[in-house]
């Protein structure tokens, strides 16, 4: 017994400078399998093609709107909105992956806790006098032991697995961020579509007491005589219309409450009240520069992320390629009597050490290599696009807003010609020196520039909203 203890010590210390020799490289490789991923080079230019203008924008970006009941319409959503919920879950399950991902890192410990009850014969054992009958003998066994378990990660293989995960937790949480400024924007550009929606419902409401106005002196006319029939079913088909107008309209508004109540996780029961005007266009915004809209916005941080995790899993792929060496030791206590388990007279004990080298496959660690680096490629590939898309979203808006600025105007303008149009031809109509038809011409264009008027400071509206979403929300 005493040289076998000797001959452990020898060959542990023969052992030593192998394994010396395994952490060194394993030290190397994992220099080299450590390296930090980088995004790849996306050409920001200077500044925007669109003007725009410097400054700070504060985070909160839909107060800048000065209206109470959207603050509290955006905090109702952000606190109750469904789909935002699935998107804070995920955050959760990635944030155990990333536990599950990194749990090899540590040995893991079993206990157990065992009993065995024997019975065994023996048949024609030569006992003196036993006479051929069998023999039987009974046994109990009890153990108690612990078995620890620990794989040795020289090459970073598990590292590099929990580091993908922990960068694939960090872009499912830049999707939440992502998520909760596009429930905001959603919220806003809803918001300003029921507000409009109403104005429009007022603007056919108008009309429709207009037409009626019209349709009484033409009858009060035509009974008198002074007017066909011809003009009387003119003015009455126009009163239809105007009714017909109002109708299709009040369907637009209740379809646009309804689908903002599902933003708010409300039930959709069409019963939401709104403003009845919209709010003034706020201060234009600082647009900042090119290259700070890479790190400003959730889904271009979320793709750089994923890239990260991307080249961390190639890492992972390439160390798999290496040999695993993992230590088992486990110690306890076995005995035939249970009131001996604790007992030091009965312990046992064992430390192993085990090295396992892939040789044959069939291809699938290499393979596992390539789509590992197919798959870092693809998400480069998407960055890039990504980022480019995000830029044409800003250009796009900024150039949208200039655009929109200068028709306003122009329908602003119409609309006043218009006015006075129809005044003027009612006036002369009266006097019997215009025809009923070009007070009805008259009075569709001034309804038409009063609705293009409303729907163009929407749309205006609605654009800042997507400015503000396109340059990754609130920033300094």
């Amino acid at each position: 017994m005493i040289r076998d203890a000797r001959s452990t010590r020898r060959g542990g210390r023969a052992l030593m400078p192998a394994l010396i020799g395994l952490l060194s490289l394993a030290g190397v490789s994992c220099r080299s399998l450590d390296q930090a991923g980088v995004a790849p080079v996306v050409d920001a230019p200077t500044r925007w093609s669109a003007s725009a203008v410097d400054g700070e924008v504060e985070r909160d970006w839909w107060k800048s709107f000065n209206s109470e009941q959207l603050n509290e319409l955006i905090g109702e959503a952000l606190e109750q909105n469904r789909d935002l919920r699935v998107a804070a879950v995920r955050v959760e399950a990635a944030a155990a992956q990333v536990r599950i991902a990194g749990a090899d890192l540590t040995p893991t410990v079993n206990a157990s806790l065992g009993a065995q009850r024997d019975k065994r014969n023996f048949v024609g054992f030569p006992l003196p006098g036993g006479g051929g009958n069998v023999l039987t003998t009974h046994s109990s066994t009890h153990n108690l032991g612990l078995v620890a378990n620990w794989e040795l990660d020289l090459w970073g293989r598990i590292r590099a697995g929990k580091r993908a995960a922990q960068q694939d937790f960090e872009a499912t949480l830049t999707d939440l961020r992502g998520a909760r400024l596009s429930l905001a924007a959603q919220t806003a550009g809803s918001w300003i579509a029921v507000v409009e929606a109403r104005q429009q419902l007022e603007i056919a409401r108008v009309t429709i007491e207009s037409h009626r106005s019209t349709e009484g002196q033409v009858r009060r006319r035509y009974e008198e005589g002074l007017r066909s029939s011809l003009d009387l079913r003119l003015a009455s088909a126009s009163v239809a219309s105007a009714e017909s107008l109002f109708e299709e309209r009040r369907i637009a508004l209740e379809t646009a409450v309804r689908r903002l109540e599902i933003l708010l996780g409300r039930y959709p029961e069409g019963e939401l009240a709104s403003a009845a005007a919209l709010p003034d266009l706020p201060a234009p915004v600082p647009a900042g520069l090119p290259a700070g809209l890479l790190a400003r916005r959730p889904d271009l941080a979320a793709a750089r992320q994923r890239l990260f995790a991307a080249d961390s899993r190639i890492k992972q792929a390439r160390a798999a390629l290496l040999p695993r060496i993992s230590l088992t030791a486990q110690g306890g206590t076995t005995t035939s009597e249970f009131s001996d388990l604790l007992s030091s007279d009965f312990t046992v004990w064992t430390l192993a050490g085990n090295l396992a080298q892939p040789i044959l496959d069939g291809g699938r660690l290499r393979a596992g290599v390539q789509l590992a680096d197919a798959r870092a490629r693809l998400a480069a590939a998407e960055y890039q696009s990504a980022a480019y898309r995000a830029f044409s979203d800003v250009e796009t808006a900024l150039a949208t807003e200039e655009i929109l600025a200068r028709r306003e105007v122009r329908v602003q303008t119409a609309k006043g010609l218009s006015q006075a149009a129809h005044d003027l031809a009612r006036r002369r109509y009266s006097e019997g020196l215009e025809s009923f038809a070009t007070v009805l011409e008259t009075q569709r264009r001034t309804l038409e520039t009063s609705s293009q008027l409303t729907s163009v400071r929407r749309r205006r509206l609605e654009n800042r909203v997507q400015l503000h979403l396109a340059l990754g929300g609130g920033f300094s």
